[in-house]
């Protein structure tokens, strides 16, 4: 699967991908990561990729010219890509969304700086438009990355155990419930002993029964769908 970052600073992601499950499943040639960068498409004759928003307000735009030559260079190199752009103001990313976008063959990530991209190049190019949460970033970089991972992890062959992603949080309504290792016994906390007797049944009852806590907690919206779900 191949991804293409469409930021102002590639610097800031490529390091991300250097090593550990990513940076294999690079080596492997399960994924691919470039970068294109709007700047070295502008044709402004000092460089500049920004503009000062019609009708006023504070801060500066990202000017179409240079993100749409950029991503008709991407399309006519790679024709089955799926344009995803990264702003607050769109609908909130999920595992499902992650899960679905897995399958796709080309994904572009575009970042936007500044305060934002001018929204005529979102009308006419997004596939999809995501944010990851009700925050504002100093760039769409982060929320580019994390799209990029989440959405890696469900890659066939990108997990070196693929049966690890069955149960974790959001695979179902609850969260994942919690997990422990050795020492049994550590600064005088102790593991749940139902985990030390080998008991299957009664540990997946335990597990079970830890989520829907977990998830009353610290997600009550998950919580109430899970317990509607059950009935």
């Amino acid at each position: 699967m191949r991804f293409t970052f469409v930021t102002l600073f590639p610097e800031l992601v490529s390091g991300y991908f250097s090593g550990s499950i990513l940076g294999r499943a690079i080596e492997e040639h399960k994924l691919s990561i470039d970068y294109q960068n709007p700047r070295d498409f502008t044709t402004d004759k000092h460089n500049k990729v920004d503009a000062p928003m019609i009708g006023g307000g504070a801060g500066m735009l990202m000017t179409p010219q240079p993100l749409v030559d950029t991503l008709k260079h991407i399309q006519s190199d790679s024709p089955n890509t799926h344009i995803i752009f990264l702003t607050p103001v769109a609908k909130q990313f999920t595992q499902n969304d992650a899960k679905r976008l897995a399958k796709k063959e080309h994904v572009v990530l575009v970042s936007g700086r500044y305060e934002g991209i001018d929204e005529r190049v979102i009308e006419h190019y997004a596939d999809e438009v995501f944010s990851i949460g009700d925050y504002i970033l100093t760039g769409g970089e982060l929320a580019s990355m994390v799209l990029c991972d989440a959405i890696s992890r469900n890659v066939d062959g990108v997990l070196g155990n693929s049966d690890s992603l069955q149960v974790e949080s959001f695979e179902s309504p609850l969260l994942e419930a919690p997990s422990f290792t050795k020492p049994m016994i550590y600064e005088n906390n102790e593991v749940v002993s139902e985990f030390l007797k080998g008991n299957h049944s009664k540990i997946t009852d335990l597990k079970k029964g830890l989520a829907l806590c977990k998830t009353k907690y610290f997600r009550p919206d998950l919580y109430k769908k899970g317990i509607a779900d059950e009935k």
